[in-house]
């Protein structure tokens, strides 16, 4: 069902902030806030569990007590989140604070693309092919790939092959309903948030300077109990083949809690992987987000600087 919106209404038009991970989009969203007021929203797949605060870099609870935020840690860690569920919680967060106006931001460029161009209805997934994808991917993930050359080579063409999430999904539609994730795309329905219909702002930083942030990032994620709250989702019960074990870091922290890599090298491996993660961020946002509000971050840029120029180009628009 489409959500309307008071598109009209200025004091309402609701903002989309994204940005690669360490690009200072969350705090960005608290500085549009605290100037206009508004209700903040997630919309990264990691920052909807419950177990990861420190590690996915969660507003701080002192954060959430000083704006209202919706859809952080609201899943339990062995839930198979979807965007589709995501647009199916964002639905009543929005009808509830009609006269408030929504901030959207995340990481995901998935969920603000079915936010703003409409999602399919794949039907889901049952538990024994989603167990099978499982195992492809932990034992031979270049499964994948060989499959979709029968079964969807367009879908190939629209999706990152060396992102295994996006791999495995496409895998599982085809596998489980017998039609191509491409098709199903093809007969996407209506969007709930248009563009036309929001701000849309994408953060563009200088890589050099996301880089240093990242690796300053997660040294101060250490120090904030980073290692500490693995421990305690292994203590939960967390298991590799869970979505929420994609966190970023995880899965080096725990080696080195286990001894078997020393601290630096797993801070040295977990900084590279976030590397690489926000790259692919970043050549996603450049290809799907071309008709976005784009501001450029890096050396002698300032948080004051960045929110001054949002707030003109959310005045604009």
């Amino acid at each position: 069902c489409k959500t309307t919106m008071t598109g009209s209404d200025k004091s309402l038009r609701p903002i989309l902030i994204a940005g690669p991970t360490a690009s200072g989009k969350s705090s960005l969203a608290l500085e549009i806030a605290s100037a206009l007021g508004g209700v903040i929203i997630n919309a990264d797949a990691l920052q909807v569990y419950a177990g990861w605060r420190v590690l996915t870099a969660r507003p701080s609870r002192e954060d959430e007590m000083a704006h209202p935020h919706h859809l952080y840690g609201h899943v339990p860690m062995d839930v198979a989140y979807s965007v589709g569920q995501w647009l199916r919680d964002l639905k009543p967060v929005l009808e509830q604070s009609p006269a408030v106006r929504p901030i959207i931001v995340g990481g995901t460029g998935l969920y603000f693309s079915a936010l703003t161009e409409g999602l399919v209805d794949i039907p889901p997934i049952p538990d024994d092919v989603r167990a099978e994808g499982d195992t492809i991917r932990q034992s031979a993930p270049e499964q994948f790939a060989k499959d979709l050359q029968h079964w969807d080579q367009v879908i190939l063409s629209r999706i990152d092959q060396k992102n295994p999430a996006r791999m495995q999904r496409a895998w599982e539609v085809y596998r489980a309903t017998g039609t191509p994730l491409s098709a199903w795309q093809d007969n996407t329905g209506p969007a709930d948030l248009p563009l036309a219909e929001v701000t849309a702002i994408c953060l563009r930083p200088d890589p050099d300077w996301l880089n240093r942030r990242i690796a300053r990032r997660f040294a101060e994620m250490l120090d904030q109990g980073a290692i500490e709250e693995c421990l305690a989702a292994r203590a939960a019960g967390l298991r590799p083949e869970w979505p929420s074990a994609r966190a970023l870091g995880a899965t080096e922290l725990l080696a080195y809690a286990d001894n078997e890599m020393s601290q630096a090298t797993a801070m040295d491996r977990a900084t590279i992987a976030t590397r690489q993660f926000a790259k692919r961020q970043r050549t996603w946002f450049r290809s799907r987000m071309g008709e976005w509000s784009q501001f450029d971050i890096g050396h002698g840029s300032t948080s004051t600087g960045l929110r001054d120029a949002v707030l003109a180009e959310i005045t604009r628009t």
